[in-house]
C-alpha cells in the first residue's frame, strides 16, 4: 500500500473552486482544475514516489494486479479513477466500443497520426464505459431521450422552424428517426443552424414565462439556453434538445456504456471508467470534431434511464455496472470498516481524513488523495471519526 499522487488535468471547462475546496487548498485556484486521474493510463499516469504507476505495474504485473487480472487484461490496470470538476459544460461526446476502438486505433496508427495530435480520435485501443457518482449537485446530459418525450417538447414550444423537422420523427421507429434528425442537425449550414437555434431559444424563453409550465421541460430548456450563452450558435445546442437531462444529488450515479451521446454540465463527482482516453466530440468545444466518425459509432437507440440503482448495506453503497473492468463502492467510515480485495485496488478519500492500515503499513489520507493497494497486500482496515472513501476494484 502506497500513497498515489494523482495527475491533475487543467482543461478549460474545469472549476477553480470545486477541487480546491475538496482538498482544502487555495480557492479559487490559479487555473481551472478539471480532473485528477488516479490510474495507469500512459497519457497521464499517477505516480508513487515519483515512479509512474504503469511502470510500477509493468515491473511485476502479477504482484501488482494478481494472476487473474494480469492474465485477463494483458498485464494492465483495466480501470481509470478520476475526480471530475465541471465548472462549465464538457464537450458533447461519445466513446467507442472495444471493437471500434481497436479498429480506429490501428487505422490512425497506419495513417501516421501522432498519439498527441489534435486531430487524433483514438489514443488507445480500449473502450470507455463509465460511471459517475456525484459529490455535489451534478447536472448531466446522457443518452437520447425517448422520442415520445422529445415530441412533447416540440409540442409545447410550438416553434415553426423546429416543427419543419417533425416529418423525420416516428415514435415506432426511434433509432432511424434519431439518426436522421441528429445527422441532419449536425451537418446543416451554419447560417441555417443559427436561424434554427435563435427560433428555438425564442420559443424556450416564451415557454419559461408561462405559469402552467412543466418543470421537467423547463429544466431542460433552462439549461439549453445556458449552453447557448456559453457556446453561441453551437451545434451542440441542437443536439442537447434530444438528450435526457439529469440532476444528481450527492451519492447518486449515472452509468453510460459505449456509444451513448452525453455531456456533463456542472458539479463535482467521482468517475471511473475502463482505462481509456478515447473521445469522439460533436459540439460544445473548441477541440477537434469529427462528425462522420462520431455518427459512425453512436448508438441512436433511446436511453430511458441512465441512473444506477445503487445498493446500500450498512456503511457501503455499491454501484452495479454490467462490465468487468471495474466496480465502485462508496463507504462512510464512522469508526472502523474493512476494504477487502482480491486484485488491485485504489482507495480515494473524498471527505474527512481516514487512517488506512494494511499489514504493517499505516497511512493517513485526506480528501482529494488516494492510495494504491497491489493485489498481494492484505485487507485494508479503515478508521475515522467521519470520512467518505471510494473503493475502485476490478
Amino acid at each position: 500500500m502506497e500513497l498515489l499522487e494523482g495527475s491533475l488535468r487543467t482543461y478549460p471547462w474545469g472549476s477553480r473552486t470545486l477541487i480546491a475546496d475538496l482538498k482544502g487548498e487555495q480557492s479559487p485556484s490559479l487555473r481551472p482544475e478539471a480532473e485528477i486521474w488516479f490510474g495507469a493510463h500512459p497519457g497521464a499516469p499517477s505516480t508513487i514516489d515519483g515512479h509512474a504507476l504503469n511502470e510500477v505495474i509493468a515491473a511485476n504485473p502479477e504482484e501488482a494486479l494478481g494472476a487473474r487480472v494480469a492474465l485477463e487484461f494483458e498485464n494492465e490496470l483495466p480501470f481509470l479513477l478520476k475526480i471530475l470538476a465541471a465548472g462549465a459544460p464538457l464537450s458533447l461526446q461519445a466513446h467507442p466500443s472495444l471493437e471500434q476502438a481497436r479498429e480506429g486505433y490501428a487505422r490512425e496508427n497506419a495513417a501516421g497520426i501522432k498519439l498527441d495530435a489534435p486531430n487524433r480520435n483514438y489514443r488507445d485501443p480500449n473502450h470507455k464505459p463509465e460511471l459517475i457518482v456525484a459529490l455535489t449537485e451534478f447536472i448531466a446530459m446522457a443518452g437520447f431521450r425517448p422520442l415520445k418525450k422529445t415530441l412533447n417538447i416540440f409540442d409545447v414550444l410550438a416553434c415553426e422552424p423546429l416543427d419543419r423537422y417533425r416529418s423525420m420523427l416516428t415514435v415506432d421507429n426511434e433509432e432511424e428517426s434519431l439518426r436522421a434528425l441528429f445527422t441532419t442537425w449536425i451537418t446543416i449550414p451554419v447560417a441555417k443552424r443559427h436561424e434554427l437555434i435563435d427560433a428555438l431559444l425564442n420559443a424556450a424563453h416564451t415557454y419559461l414565462e408561462k405559469n402552467d409550465r412543466d418543470e421537467e421541460i423547463a429544466f431542460v430548456l433552462t439549461h439549453i439556453i445556458e449552453l447557448n450563452e456559453q457556446y453561441p450558435g453551437d451545434v451542440g445546442v441542437l443536439g442537447a434538445l434530444l438528450l435526457n437531462f439529469y440532476k444528481l444529488a450527492p451519492g447518486e450515479g449515472l452509468y453510460l456504456d459505449a456509444a451513448n451521446l452525453h455531456a456533463y454540465i456542472s458539479g463535482l463527482g467521482v468517475e471511473i471508467m475502463a482505462n481509456s482516453d478515447n473521445v469522439l466530440r460533436g459540439g460544445l468545444t473548441a477541440k477537434y470534431v469529427d462528425v462522420p466518425e462520431l455518427v459512425r459509432v453512436l448508438d441512436f437507440n433511446s436511453l430511458a434511464n441512465a441512473r444506477v440503482d445503487a445498493d446500500t448495506v450498512g456503511a457501503t453503497t455499491h454501484y452495479p455496472v454490467p462490465i468487468k473492468e471495474f466496480q465502485l463502492d462508496r463507504v462512510v467510515v464512522l469508526g472502523e470498516e474493512q476494504a477487502p480485495h482480491d486484485g488491485p485496488m485504489i482507495v480515494l478519500c473524498t471527505a474527512g481524513t481516514v487512517t488506512l492500515a494494511s499489514g504493517e503499513k499505516t497511512l493517513e489520507v485526506s480528501a482529494g488523495h488516494a492510495v494504491w493497494v497491489p493485489a498481494n497486500d492484505p485487507t485494508v482496515e479503515m478508521r475515522s471519526d467521519n470520512a467518505e472513501v471510494f473503493l475502485a476494484r476490478v
